[in-house]
Formats: C-alpha cells, sequence, structure tokens
C-alpha cells in the first residue's frame, strides 16, 4: 500500500500521487557532452516505455527530462487502464479503411498486456488492480456500449460484459446509472509509481536518466545532437516523447496537438466500510459522456475523482469546486468529506483523436497526442518506437500513415472552436441525445 508522508517532492505537481511516490530521490541534471545510441526526450509513459524496452534489447540509452520523471500527464492521470484508443474502431475503420482498422484493432489490447508484464517482471509496486467499469445514464449510451462490445469481440476482445441497472451495485452505489459495461481486462494503478518503476527497471539495465534537463534545441543529421541549458547528448537515435509538455521545441509537431487540462481531486482516507460500500468490486468506473468523470479506490481508501476540461491547458481557479459538485451527484453521502488534494494536469490533444506518431527525419522519430486514452496507449506507442529504430517498421508505418491535421483556426482560434464544439457534444449528453 502506497503511504502518504510529509516528506517534499521538489518539482511534482501537489498530488497525492506525488506525496504518496515510492522514490522521491531527484535525479542528476544533464552537464557536459555524452552519447547514446538512442537519446529519448520526456521520461513519461512514452518515453520510458520505448527506453525500456531499448534497455532490454541492449543498446545505451540517454532520458532527459525536463524537470521529473512523470511530471506530466504520466504522473497525474486518473490511473485507468482504459483499453483502446479514444475512437472507437468503428471509426477508425471509417476514416482510415477497414485494413487499417483491423491492424490497429489486433494492438488495442496490448497496452495494458505490457503494464501487467511490466509489473510482473520487475516487481513494479503501483497498486495493480483488475477490472474496470464504464456506467450509463442513458438507453443511448446502452446500446452506444452494446454496439461496441459487438465491435471489439471482432477483435479478440471478450472481456466486456452489459451490466443491467439493477446490477449496477455490484460496481458503483449510485442512482445515476441506467446500466453500463464492465471490462475485466481493464484496472487501475497509481501512475506516477508506474512510471518510476520503469526508470528503476532501465537504470538497472544500464540506461542513464537526468532531470531538470529540459531540451532547448535538436539537430538534424548523422548523428543528430539534443542540447539542453548545461550540455548535449549525440545520438544514432533521437525519440521525441515530449507530448503535451513539448512547448515550442519543434513546432512542426508540436502545432498539430493541443494541451488540455483535467482536474483531479483525492478526498481524505475513508472508513473502509464506507468506501468498500461505494465501490464493492474496487473496479475504476468513468462514464459515458463526452466530458466524463473518471474516478476510483486508492490503496489508502480515498476517492479519486476525477473530470472537467480545460482546453488549451487553462486551470479553473479553485479546482474543487469543478470537480465536487459532481461527485457529490455520485455519492452525496461524501457531502461532509475532506478533499486533502487537488490538481490538474495535461494530454494532448489532436484534431483526429488518434495519436500523431511519425519522423522528422531519418533517425529522429515521435509519438503524442493520445488525447485522453494515455495509460495504455502510451506503453504501446513507446515500444512501437522501440521497434522502428530496431529495424522493425511495420506496426509504425500503420500508425504513421495515419493522416493528421492542425487544428482549425490557428493557435489563436483552436481553443474557442474546441469549445464550441465540446458545448455541442455536452448539450447532447445533457439533452439524452
Amino acid at each position: 500500500m502506497a503511504q502518504v508522508t510529509a516528506l517534499p517532492n521538489p518539482g511534482h505537481t501537489t498530488s497525492w500521487y506525488a506525496a504518496s511516490a515510492n522514490d522521491k530521490s531527484v535525479r542528476p541534471t544533464l552537464e557536459g557532452e555524452m552519447h547514446a545510441d538512442i537519446c529519448v526526450i520526456g521520461a513519461g509513459f512514452t518515453g520510458m516505455s520505448a527506453a525500456l524496452e531499448l534497455a532490454e534489447k541492449g543498446f545505451s540509452v540517454i532520458v532527459l527530462e525536463g524537470t521529473r520523471i512523470g511530471f506530466g500527464a504520466s504522473g497525474r492521470n486518473g490511473g485507468q487502464i482504459v483499453n483502446g484508443y479514444s475512437r472507437d474502431l468503428e471509426t477508425i475503420a471509417g476514416r482510415y479503411g477497414r485494413e487499417k482498422a483491423v491492424k490497429l484493432g489486433e494492438m488495442s489490447l496490448e497496452g495494458g498486456q505490457i503494464i501487467r508484464e511490466r509489473v510482473a517482471k520487475y516487481g513494479i509496486d503501483c497498486d495493480l488492480v483488475d477490472g474496470g467499469f464504464f456506467a450509463a445514464f442513458t438507453q443511448k449510451q446502452i446500446q452506444e456500449m452494446e454496439a461496441n462490445k459487438t465491435h471489439w469481440e471482432k477483435h479478440g476482445h471478450f472481456g466486456l460484459e452489459m451490466v443491467a441497472k439493477a446490477e449496477v451495485g455490484q460496481y458503483v452505489k449510485s442512482d445515476r446509472y441506467v446500466g453500463g459495461m464492465i471490462d475485466r481486462f481493464g484496472g487501475h494503478i497509481h501512475p506516477l509509481n508506474y512510471v518510476l518503476g520503469e526508470a528503476a527497471a532501465v537504470e538497472k539495465l544500464g540506461g542513464r536518466i537526468f532531470e531538470n534537463s529540459r531540451v532547448i534545441g535538436v539537430e538534424k543529421g548523422t548523428s543528430p545532437t539534443v542540447r539542453t541549458a548545461h550540455g548535449k547528448v549525440t545520438a544514432k537515435y533521437v525519440l521525441v516523447c515530449g507530448n503535451a509538455y513539448l512547448g515550442k521545441l519543434l513546432p512542426e509537431i508540436g502545432d498539430r496537438m493541443m494541451p488540455v487540462s483535467s482536474q483531479v481531486m483525492a478526498t481524505e482516507p475513508l472508513d473502509a466500510d464506507l468506501i468498500e460500500s461505494l465501490l464493492p468490486a474496487n473496479y475504476c468506473v468513468e462514464d459515458a459522456n463526452y466530458i466524463l468523470d473518471y474516478y476510483r479506490r486508492t490503496s489508502d481508501n480515498r476517492l479519486l475523482y476525477g473530470g472537467g476540461i480545460g482546453y488549451g491547458g487553462s486551470d479553473p481557479a479553485d479546482l474543487t469546486s469543478v470537480i465536487r459538485p459532481n461527485m457529490l451527484k455520485t455519492f452525496p453521502q461524501l457531502k461532509d468529506v475532506k478533499i486533502d488534494f487537488a490538481w490538474s494536469g495535461n494530454f494532448a490533444l489532436t484534431l483526429t483523436r488518434i495519436p500523431h506518431m511519425g519522423r522528422l527525419s531519418e533517425n529522429i522519430y515521435f509519438s503524442h497526442g493520445d488525447s485522453g486514452h494515455g495509460v495504455t496507449t502510451t506503453q504501446l506507442l513507446g515500444r512501437i518506437l522501440a521497434e522502428v529504430v530496431s529495424g522493425q517498421a511495420g506496426r509504425f508505418d500503420v500508425w504513421s500513415s495515419l493522416p493528421n491535421f492542425p487544428f482549425p483556426g490557428g493557435k489563436t482560434f483552436r481553443v474557442p472552436l474546441t469549445v464550441l464544439g465540446a458545448w455541442w457534444y455536452g448539450l447532447r449528453d445533457k439533452l439524452g441525445l
């Protein structure tokens, strides 16, 4: 069980995850000139997944992190193992053709499998619990879940079961839902402890990780060079895994994603009988609305509840004012419960809501834009980045062939236009359309 301590975790946000991290030690800052087979930019889920795969293959790996391991969405998210992508496989088939949908479908459960494999292989202590529940407010959402279940089963996902209204209480004790669907291949983890466990495995295999080493320049060439304020790394290959925290480093890819914030809070530890009564199966839960709520139990009996959205990475002045009302709609019996932690984090959204993967040159590759489904997708795409620099380009070619577009309106109007679209879908949810 992760125990919350009073020890600070410098450089991290004031989240429950940072407070309960197993490893609070700070890695050194890059100084001077170094060489490696692979230089990975970003020590989040994608970067650490790729780094671990490469270290296992015997490559020399250097990871550069601008702040701390798991500083961004990787260490702040809801910790829910949700299989698949931010768009369902039938939508993918309609856009890109049935052949590509089949290939993406073949990969769609792999991210969750990677998490479980690494937890077992490296003994990562991250509170892994199996099982997820998708909660429906309307019969229309139930019908959509039934259709998705049918499509999923065509791709080999047989862990899904529909849940009638009378059975909802087995998973969540709330009167808000008319039914839902469970995913026995879903689950939840302490995401920061998971990525820290990956980092420890990379280091054990000889990889080097430098924190507080923000990249300020990438020079292309036969041996690309990655520069920080106090050093540089020359490598055979560079993997760009900065996601929503890439900033202005590489505008040719950064302009094709938008940082979007999500807000999360954690209650004080609850009486064991109370938290078990709210979530009897200890499954994580997310609802089926366009702007959804997600929540779960923690290892120390808190309710971790997330929701809200801020396009462009903006946050409300009072995070709990956004999330707490929804929590009380779901669990009114918690009206007197104290909120111990509240935080936000940015994820990278693409216009297509499909991850954007590609190359900037023959030896510089990137992956970002998991669009809210990053816990599992990043594990898969990190592995695929490792495959392509190892000479196996088949799966990379599938992903890199998917069209990606800039947001309409440029940087000036992309946020208001996206907000308008989200308002429309949110209205449809409220009206049950």
